[in-house]
């Protein structure tokens, strides 16, 4: 069973992402990523994680996916081929964020005059 959730899960990510290119209503600046999803074991729900970047515009892009719910769904239902198909569930990934900043310190700390990786020696 988790072995068949794990390739529910990929084939809604893939779906999902070619939907986002050939039908998006997202600004032509943002980018919008597909980061995991997660299905829930009895097939009844699939957490959708989306990567924004500007991080800035990450509620834009929340409310654009929450008004094209619907449709998105009913996009989803037909290119499956399977019953139930899991209802949809847009989450803003916060794993790469915290990422990115773990990334940026760690580029400051090796900046700092005395590090064996700094330029100042």
């Amino acid at each position: 069973m988790k072995d068949r959730v794990s390739r529910i899960n990929e084939l809604i990510k893939r779906e999902l992402s070619g939907i986002f290119l050939k039908e998006n209503d997202f600004p032509p600046e943002l980018l919008v990523t597909i980061t995991r999803v997660e299905t829930s074991a009895n097939l009844i729900q699939a957490k959708t994680w989306i990567s924004v970047l500007p991080e800035t515009k990450v509620k834009v892009v929340m409310k654009i996916l929450n008004d094209q719910i619907y449709h998105l769904q009913q996009e989803i239902n037909r290119k499956l081929k399977m019953r139930p198909v899991p209802r949809l569930i847009f989450k803003e990934e916060k794993q790469i964020i915290k990422a990115s900043r773990v990334e940026e310190l760690l580029e400051e700390i090796k900046k700092e005059p005395g590090h064996p990786d700094s330029l100042s020696k």
